[in-house]
């Protein structure tokens, strides 16, 4: 019996998950430019908006559980880019802010998102089309 719906080619799951795949490598050598991965530049792309946010309401943006959070968090501590605290009225609740360091990581990561599309065979339309599909299902979860 041949099923069609178990071949690679017609599974929507492959191309989205080869090309995050992809689209992480091309950040790659712009990232280590400034001694981040692409995890650790997400992170700190939140923190340049916010300044200050709790490790909770983090792993919501990022679509992150605090497992994975946890090890992220203490690399951008040990590299001076962050402080992480306890909240004097929860001590479950972590607080973390970013630092004068960090802050000023955020210039050298400015010119990375045009570097990306640079680099990637789609138009600015194609791009929005995009973002606005991936979202739909992000937040249909």
């Amino acid at each position: 019996m041949d099923n069609e719906q178990l071949k690679l080619e017609n599974q929507l799951c492959f191309p989205l998950y080869a090309t995050a795949k992809e689209v992480v490598k091309r950040y790659k050598p712009y990232l280590e430019e400034i001694g981040l991965t692409y995890t650790q530049y997400i992170a700190m792309m939140v923190l340049w908006e916010h300044k200050t946010i709790n490790v909770k309401t983090l792993g919501e943006y990022l679509y992150l559980d605090s497992g994975t959070l946890t090890p992220l968090l203490k690399r951008l501590e040990s590299a001076g880019l962050i402080e992480r605290n306890r909240d004097s009225n929860d001590e479950r609740n972590v607080i973390i802010k970013l630092t004068p360091e960090g802050a000023k990581l955020k210039e050298s990561a400015s010119e990375i998102p045009e570097k990306i599309k640079q680099c990637l065979p789609i138009t600015e339309e194609e791009a929005m089309t995009l973002y606005r599909l991936l979202y739909k299902i992000l937040k249909n979860k």
